[in-house]
């Protein structure tokens, strides 16, 4: 896919109309596509460094980053999506790598915590991240925490 835009930027950075295409992207995929009504605006974005990949305005993909202390004792990555229009394109591929190198660029650490889908395991794993057996359902999904060294 080409004329893909990739940016990064603190939650005061983000203009207004990126803000709404980046919610509505999470919405979609996370409300909408896998039917989970759960609290989106958890008070955490401000919070947060924001990473994504648009075409023509349109978010493709997505994720925020955080410093350490902030959801878990180490740097952590969330709301991890790709688009259902930007799916196999390898963009999650590219998105997690460069969420990867922001947290070694800005924190100083390779250290990083995350929550998956389970069926996402094999795909984190590609990053180093392993599996650490603390095993839980969120909003009926299944999830593990995994931790990259």
């Amino acid at each position: 896919m080409s004329n893909i835009i990739w940016k990064i930027k603190s939650f005061e950075e983000i203009t207004t109309s990126e803000l709404y295409e980046i919610i509505k992207a999470r919405v979609d995929v996370f409300v909408v596509e896998q039917n989970c009504p759960y609290p989106d605006l958890d008070g955490y974005d401000q919070k947060a460094i924001h990473l994504w990949a648009e075409k023509n305005n349109t978010v493709l993909a997505y994720c925020r980053v955080f410093n350490k202390g902030i959801k878990y004792p180490e740097t952590s990555i969330g709301r991890v999506l790709t688009t259902e229009q930007a799916r196999g394109k390898n963009l999650g591929k590219q998105l997690i790598q460069y969420a990867v190198e922001t947290i070694e660029n800005r924190f100083h650490t390779s250290e990083v915590r995350i929550s998956a889908q389970d069926y996402l395991l094999r795909f984190y794993s590609g990053f180093g991240f392993e599996d650490t057996g603390k095993k839980y359902l969120e909003d009926n999904i299944p999830h593990t925490e995994m931790l990259r060294k």
